[in-house]
């Protein structure tokens, strides 16, 4: 029975401490800190994959985009609208998938990412 109840009250004290990627202060000035930090981002031929930190709950609809176009410069950025309230024991990531037409821009279009990227270093690192 001891070691049940110490079992509960170790992972409770765990799950307090799991985060996401620590957060990234943008320079200053800027208007950029709002935007969610990237893991990395993958231009294939129909989609924009990004990979984020995820609690286990980060689904593609927690997020928001916005795209800029200014001549044949297309400027994309993402931020998180909703953040993941659920809780795990180490740090996760989760990648999630946005079609080009989603975005509205042609497939073809060179894109410049506004997110900042933090390394991934694993889990509980």
């Amino acid at each position: 029975m001891h070691r049940r109840l110490l079992l509960i009250g170790a992972l409770s004290l765990l799950a307090g401490c799991a985060t996401a990627a620590p957060p990234i202060v943008a320079p200053a000035g800027s208007s950029l800190g709002e935007l969610e930090p990237l893991y990395s981002a993958n231009a294939g031929r129909e989609a924009l994959t990004i990979r984020v930190a995820s609690n286990g709950c980060t689904k593609k609809e927690d997020f928001a985009f916005f795209v800029e176009k200014k001549g044949d410069a297309v400027t994309l950025a993402f931020g998180r609208k909703r953040l993941d309230p659920c809780r795990s024991f180490a740090m996760g990531h989760t990648d999630l998938t946005f079609t080009y037409a989603e975005l509205g821009v042609a497939g073809r279009t060179p894109l410049f990412l506004l997110n900042p990227f933090y390394p991934w270093t694993g889990p509980g690192s």
